[in-house]
C-alpha cells in the first residue's frame, strides 16, 4: 500500500510519476479496478465485535464463575428461592457493563463518519463527482474552499491553499500549502483552489493512522478498580474454597448427612462470595457519575472515575484545551511616529470581515467599538489583493472621504519590509519580531504608502496568541496541589507553547517531539566525547583542587558508562526506553507533536506505573484519550474526541476535572472501605463456623442464619454509594497488601472475639440452640459495626467525617430488624431484651478495641513502607 511518508519528500512532478498517472486526463478505467483490488474502499473498516461475543463474555471471569457456581449449587439442592436471587445480581451487573461498552465502541463508527462524502475527480479526462469511499491513490481531484479533504493528497496545481487541519495536528491557525505540498484527509479548506493527485486512503492515511491509534487504544487492559475486584474475588474464593473442602472432608469422616453438608457448604458459600459486589461498584461509580453530570460533565465509562482517583499525571492537549482557540491581538509594536489607532486603521483596511481569518477576526474586534470604527466607515475599499503564500500579504488600495486615496498593506512581516526602503526599520523590526517570536506571538506587519509613493512606509508589528481559558491557570494550580503532575502535550510550536507554559505556571522544560525518537544524531556521542576529552585535560591540571578533581572524575565515569551502553547504528545511537521515559517524567510537555506522539507518551508512561488522564478536542487527540487512564473531551470538542474519553466536559475550562479528581478520592475511599468491611465479614463468618465445626463439631449457626446475616450486611452497604468520604491531597491506588492486612486483622480479630463469647456461653451451659440465636446476634451487631470500622481508614471511627444519614440510616435499621429477630425468636430461639443488652456492651468493647487495631496496624503498615522507601533511597545514592 503506498505511505504518505513515502511522498513527503518528493516533488509533485515526482509524485505523479510515481503514481503513474497524467495529471490532463487522470487514471484511465482500467487503472481504477486494479487499485480498488489492491488498495480498497477510502474508508475505515469496521471491526465490530459480534453482539453475542459482548453479551458472552460479561459471564466469564472469577466474579461472574462465583455467582454462576454458588446459582448451580443453590439449583442442585433446590433452593430456587437463592437461584433466583443470586441470577438477577448477575443479570443486573451483566446490563449496567454492556450500556457502558455500547457507548465505547462508538469511537469507530464517528471517526469513520467524519470522512468527507463526496470528491470531485478527474477520470478518463472527464470531471465528476464520486463518493469519496471510491477514491484510490493515484486520482486527481479538485479542492476547493469549504470542501472536507477526502484523503491524504500532494497539490499539483495552483496557486495555494489554506487549510484548517487544527483537528488532526492542532495548530492553531490554519496552514498554507502549495504546489508540491502534502494536505491531510479530513482536513477543511478555508481559502483557495488547487488540483491535486491523491496519495493515500482509508487506514494508510494521516488521518487513517490515528483511527489505527484509536483502535489499538480499545485493547487497554482492565482498569485498576477492576483488577482489585478480581483480587478480592480470589482472594475470598481461596479462602471459601479451601474452608468448605475442610469442612466436607471433616463431617464425611464423622459419617454426617452428605445432603446437609453440601447444602450447608452451599449457604457458607453464598454468604462468603461477594455476590453484591459487582452491583455495588456500578451504583458506586453511577452515583459518582450523576454528581459529575451536575458539573456538566458527562461520563461515558463508569470505572474511568474511579481511575481518576489515582491518576499522578494530567496529560493536557493546548489548543482549545488550555486555550480558547480564539487568537488574542496584544500590543502593537509602533514605527515611524505611527499611533496605535493607526496600525489598527491600516490594518482593517488591508482586510476583509467575511474571510473570518483567525488574525483578522481580533482586528474586527479591537475596531468594532471604537472611533476607529467611523474612520472606517468613511473609506471605501476599490481594490483588494487576497493572501497568498508566495506574496505573504494582503494588499487594498482605500479612497478617503476626502477623495484622496493610500495604498495598504498587511502581511508577514518580512514582505512587508521587502517594500521600504529604510534600513533603521528594517533592524528595529526584525529585532522586534524576533523578540515576539521569542515569547511565541505570531506577526503581521503593516504598511501603508499613496499612489504617487514607490515605497511603503512600515507602520507598526501586530503581535497574536492564542489566550488561555480563564480558568486554566487556578486549574493547574489546584492539579499540582492535588499531586498531579500536568504536562502540556500540543501540535503546535515551540515557542508559543513555552509561553503558555510560562503563563499557566507549568513546571518543566517543553521539548520539541523529535526529542521522544528512540535514535539521536552521533553527534552527541561526539559532543559527549569532547566533553570527556575536556574534562580529562583539566584532571591533569595542577591547579585543580582535590574536590573539583573528584568531582570532575565522577562526571568522566558517568560518560563513559553511558557511552559503552549506547550502540551506534547508521548514524544514531538507540536511546533505552528508561532514558526516554525519564525524559518524559522531567519535562513539562512536548511541542508539534503528531497524534502518535501523543498516544505514545501515554503508553510510555502506563508502562512506567503511572496512572495518566489526557484532555484534548480534537481528532489528533482520540487515540491518546482513548489510551489514557482517564480520556477527558473538553467543550467544544470533535465527535471523535468526545467518542473516544471516559468523560466529556460540556462547559468551557477545566475546573470541572477537579470536581471529577476529587469525586474520584471520595469513591475510592468508599471502595476501598467497602473491600475491607467485605472480606473481613467474610473471614469473620467463614473462619469461625469452620473452625467451630471441625474442631467443635458445633454449629454455631444455622443456614437460615447464615442467609439473614448476608441480607442484612448487603442492604446497608449498598448505601456506602452516597458516604462522606475524605478527599486524599495526593493520588491514591489500590494497595491490596493493605487492604488485605487490615481486613485479614479485623476479620481474625472479630474470630478471636466469637470464640470467647463461645467459651463463656459453654460455660454457663445454655442449649445449643440459644448458643446459636446469641451467637448470630453478635455477629448482626459486630458486622454492622465492622462499616464504622472500616470507613475510617488510618482515623478512629469518631473522627470526620462523619457517616452520611444515607448510610447511617439503613445500617442502624438492619441492625435493629436483626435485634427484633434475635430478641423475639424468630427463625430461633428468643434471646431477650436483657441478654441482647450484655451482647450489645460486648459488641460494643469489641467495636473500639478493633477500631484501635486497626489504626496500629495502618501506623505499622505506614512505619514499614517508610523503611522500605528509605533502604529504596540508600540503594540508589549508592
Amino acid at each position: 500500500m503506498s505511505n504518505q511518508l513515502d511522498f513527503k519528500e518528493l516533488s509533485a512532478d515526482e509524485v505523479v510519476e510515481k503514481l503513474q498517472v497524467n495529471p490532463s486526463t487522470g487514471l484511465m478505467t482500467e487503472q481504477i479496478g486494479s487499485r480498488q483490488q489492491q488498495y480498497g474502499f477510502n474508508e475505515i473498516p469496521e471491526k465490530e465485535e459480534t453482539l453475542l461475543s459482548r453479551i458472552l463474555k460479561r459471564f466469564w471471569g472469577p466474579i461472574p464463575w462465583m455467582i454462576e457456581i454458588a446459582g448451580i449449587l443453590s439449583a442442585a439442592v433446590g433452593k430456587w428461592e437463592d437461584f433466583g436471587i443470586i441470577m438477577i445480581l448477575l443479570l443486573v451487573n451483566v446490563v449496567i457493563d454492556f450500556r457502558q461498552e455500547a457507548k465505547a465502541i462508538s469511537a469507530l463508527k464517528l471517526l469513520k463518519e467524519k470522512l468527507a462524502r463526496l470528491a470531485l475527480v478527474l477520470r478518463d479526462g472527464r470531471w465528476s463527482e464520486i463518493p469519496a469511499r471510491e477514491l484510490v491513490p493515484g486520482d486527481v481531484i479538485k479542492l476547493r474552499i469549504g470542501n472536507v479533504i477526502p484523503a491524504d493528497v500532494t497539490l499539483i496545481d495552483g496557486a495555494y491553499l489554506q487549510v484548517d487541519q487544527s483537528a488532526l495536528t492542532g495548530e492553531s491557525v490554519p496552514a498554507d500549502k502549495m504546489t508540491g505540498d502534502i494536505a491531510y484527509a479530513n482536513s477543511v479548506i478555508k481559502m483557495g483552489e488547487m488540483v491535486a493527485v491523491v496519495t493515500g486512503t482509508g487506514l494508510n492515511t494521516f488521518f487513517g493512522h490515528t483511527v489505527e491509534l484509536v483502535a489499538q487504544a480499545e485493547k487497554h487492559e482492565h482498569s485498576h478498580l477492576q483488577k482489585a475486584v478480581v483480587n478480592i474475588g480470589n482472594y475470598l474464593i481461596l479462602i471459601a474454597g479451601v474452608m468448605v473442602v475442610l469442612i466436607i472432608f471433616v463431617g464425611l469422616n464423622r459419617h454426617d448427612s452428605l445432603m446437609e453438608i453440601l447444602r450447608f457448604s452451599l449457604v457458607l458459600m453464598v454468604a462468603s462470595i461477594p455476590v453484591a459486589l459487582p452491583a455495588v461498584l456500578s451504583v458506586t461509580m453511577a452515583v459518582g457519575a450523576m454528581r459529575l453530570a451536575q458539573h456538566q460533565a458527562i461520563v461515558s465509562r463508569l470505572v474511568a472515575i474511579e481511575e481518576l482517583a489515582g491518576v499522578d499525571i494530567l496529560c493536557c492537549d493546548k489548543t482549545g484545551t488550555l486555550t480558547k482557540n480564539q487568537m488574542k491581538l496584544e500590543e502593537p509594536a509602533l514605527l515611524n511616529n505611527f499611533t496605535r489607532d493607526d496600525a489598527l486603521f491600516y490594518a482593517a483596511l488591508a482586510s476583509r470581515v467575511e474571510n473570518n481569518d483567525p488574525l483578522e477576526s481580533p482586528i474586527f474586534q479591537a475596531v468594532q467599538h471604537s472611533h476607529i470604527q467611523q474612520r472606517l466607515s468613511d473609506c471605501e475599499q476599490l481594490d483588494f489583493t487576497p493572501f497568498d503564500p508566495v506574496r505573504k500579504r494582503t494588499e487594498a488600495t482605500i479612497k478617503f472621504g476626502d477623495d484622496s486615496s493610500r495604498i495598504v498593506t498587511k502581511g508577514a512581516p518580512q514582505a512587508v519590509l521587502a517594500l521600504c526602503d529604510d534600513a533603521v526599520v528594517e533592524e528595529t523590526v526584525i529585532r522586534q519580531v524576533e523578540q515576539f517570536a521569542h515569547n511565541g506571538y505570531r506577526t503581521l506587519g503593516v504598511g501603508v504608502r499613496s499612489p504617487d509613493e514607490s515605497t511603503f512606509h512600515f507602520v507598526g508589528l501586530l503581535p497574536f496568541y492564542d489566550p488561555p481559558r480563564d480558568d486554566s491557570a487556578e486549574t493547574i494550580a489546584t492539579a499540582k496541589r492535588l499531586g498531579l503532575d500536568v504536562k502540556m502535550i500540543t501540535g503546535d510550536n515551540l515557542a508559543i507553547a513555552r509561553q503558555i507554559v510560562e503563563i499557566l505556571g507549568i513546571q518543566g522544560e517543553i521539548r520539541n517531539h523529535t526529542e521522544l525518537s528512540e535514535e539521536r544524531p552521533t553527534e552527541l556521542l561526539l559532543i559527549a566525547d569532547v566533553v570527556t576529552e575536556t574534562l580529562y585535560g583539566r584532571l591533569k591540571s595542577d591547579a585543580t583542587s582535590d574536590e573539583v578533581r573528584a568531582v570532575v572524575e565522577e562526571v568522566v565515569n558517568r560518560l563513559e558508562e553511558r557511552l559503552r551502553d549506547v550502540r551506534p547504528h547508521n548514524g544514531f545511537v538507540r536511546r533505552h526506553e528508561s532514558e526516554i521515559v525519564r525524559l518524559i517524567e522531567e519535562t513539562g510537555g512536548f511541542a508539534q507533536v503528531f497524534p502518535e506522539d501523543k498516544y505514545h507518551i501515554v503508553d510510555r508512561l502506563q508502562l512506567n506505573d503511572h496512572i495518566v488522564a489526557m484532555t484534548g478536542d480534537g481528532v489528533n487527540d482520540a487515540p491518546a484519550l482513548k489510551k489514557a487512564d482517564a480520556g477527558i473531551a473538553v467543550s467544544g470538542a470533535t465527535d471523535a474526541a468526545r467518542a473516544a474519553a471516559d468523560i466529556v466536559l460540556l462547559l468551557p475550562g477545566l475546573s470541572v476535572i477537579i470536581n471529577a479528581i476529587e469525586e474520584s478520592r471520595q469513591i475510592f475511599g468508599r471502595m476501598k472501605s467497602y473491600a475491607i468491611f467485605r472480606i473481613a465479614e467474610t473471614l469473620r463468618v467463614i473462619l469461625f463456623m469452620t473452625l467451630a465445626i471441625t474442631v467443635f463439631n458445633f454449629y454455631p449457626v444455622t443456614a437460615i442464619m447464615i442467609i439473614i446475616l448476608a441480607l442484612l450486611n448487603d442492604i446497608p452497604i449498598m448505601a456506602i454509594a452516597y458516604d462522606n468520604s475524605k478527599i486524599e491531597p495526593h493520588p491514591v491506588r489500590w494497595n491490596m497488601r493493605e487492604v488485605l492486612t487490615i481486613a485479614s486483622v479485623l476479620g481474625l480479630a472479630g474470630v478471636v472475639s466469637s470464640f470467647l463469647l463461645f467459651f463463656i456461653l459453654e460455660e454457663m451451659q445454655f442449649s445449643r440452640g440459644l448458643m446459636q440465636a446469641i451467637l448470630f446476634l453478635k455477629l448482626d451487631i459486630a458486622g454492622h459495626s465492622t462499616i464504622y470500622v472500616a470507613r475510617t481508614g488510618e482515623r478512629h471511627f469518631w473522627e470526620r467525617p462523619f457517616p452520611s444519614l444515607k448510610l447511617f440510616i439503613p445500617a442502624m435499621s438492619t441492625r435493629i430488624v436483626g435485634t427484633l429477630i434475635a430478641c423475639y425468636g424468630i427463625f430461633m430461639e428468643p434471646v431477650g431484651w436483657k441478654m441482647t443488652g450484655y451482647i450489645y456492651l460486648y459488641a460494643t468493647v469489641w467495636f473500639v478495641f478493633n477500631d484501635f487495631l486497626k489504626v496500629a496496624v495502618y501506623r505499622m503498615l505506614n512505619r514499614t513502607k517508610w523503611l522500605l522507601g528509605r533502604e529504596h533511597v540508600h540503594e540508589i545514592i549508592k
